[in-house]
């Protein structure tokens, strides 16, 4: 269980079926599903297009968040969403850190919490789900490949266990200008 201001988000990890819809705070956390996907979109794109938190200046397709869901699905990785009054206010996902069998015991994760939802809880509740379901399935860590202006997305981090392992100068190119990346890992086994 993970608790989250008054109420307790419960957290089902079973490889079979996934998460279970469980309450947390006034809305759920449950598996993201195709229908999803424009919801979904919204909030990256929002994300893409005003902040360095994402280096990318490209903005999602709806087919395009379909198909992350539905690749997630099929290498039994886990996306999530956050509902609230039946509204799409957040998601999560892991996959493999880096192709190929060496790193399949390596994770990344992407989250992004619309901004009147954070600080409530629910980005913990997403993050513990995702730790669970990625350590059940065998792997051994996680990685968060965090903009070294994203300041809020480090303490978040840092607050969950993450430790910063590295910093890759001017990796990211958006706005005109060079990013820093900073790799934060924890061990989850």
């Amino acid at each position: 269980m993970v608790r989250v201001g008054q109420d307790t988000c419960y957290v089902i990890a079973r490889r079979d079926t996934g998460h279970a819809l469980r309450p947390c705070g006034a809305g759920v956390i449950r598996n993201a599903a195709a229908q999803d996907a424009p919801a979904i979109a919204v909030l990256w794109n929002q994300v893409i297009r005003e902040t360095t938190d994402t280096f990318t200046s490209v903005e999602k397709s709806v087919a395009s968040i379909v198909a992350w869901i539905a690749d997630a699905e099929k290498r039994r990785h886990l996306t999530l969403v956050l509902e609230l009054d039946g509204q799409v206010l957040g998601f999560a996902g892991y996959g493999q850190f880096r192709a190929g069998d060496g790193y399949a015991r390596c994770m990344e994760h992407s989250i992004h919490l619309d901004s009147a939802v954070r600080g409530l809880g629910h980005g913990r509740a997403m993050m513990a789900a995702l730790e669970d379901h990625a350590s059940n399935a065998g792997a051994r860590q996680m990685i968060a490949g965090v903009s070294a202006e994203n300041l809020g997305g480090i303490g978040f981090h840092d607050r969950l266990g993450y430790r910063d392992v590295g910093r890759i100068a001017q990796a990211g190119w958006k706005w005109g200008r060079f990013l820093d990346l900073v790799l934060m890992q924890k061990i989850l086994a």
